[in-house]
């Protein structure tokens, strides 16, 4: 079942887990969506560096630590995901706190290891 994936802190280097988990969404059969601070391409999904409206977006997953999450807060709320995803080193109490009073799952994992261990 495909699930629309917001990634936020996408990234054209190779080297980066934003931009491993969006080839591995991919794999797995997920829509994505990248946004990134430069515009760019992995495979077939483009890196946009606005903020596009979304509709039907299961999951946010972040790539951003929590000073740079600040400019994407109101728009990741918004999109009113089922879940976001912070990543290793995007940990997020207060985002996470103001997601829950939305009713939206805040989840600490890796999206690497969720998507590897079927748990996405």
């Amino acid at each position: 079942m495909s699930k629309k994936t917001v990634v936020l802190g996408a990234s054209e280097n190779p080297a980066r887990y934003s931009n491993m988990a969006i080839k591995r969404l991919r794999t797995h059969g997920h829509e994505v969506v990248a946004i990134g601070k430069r515009e760019g391409r992995i495979n077939d999904v483009a890196i946009q560096k606005e903020q596009p409206e979304e509709q039907d977006v299961d999951t946010v997953t972040v790539y951003l630590n929590p000073i740079h999450q600040q400019q994407y807060e109101d728009y990741i709320l918004k999109l009113h995901p089922k879940r976001i995803i912070f990543n290793p080193g995007a940990e997020n109490e207060v985002l996470a706190q103001k997601a829950r009073l939305q009713g939206i799952e805040p989840v600490a994992a890796c999206t690497l290891v969720l998507l590897a261990t079927n748990q996405f």
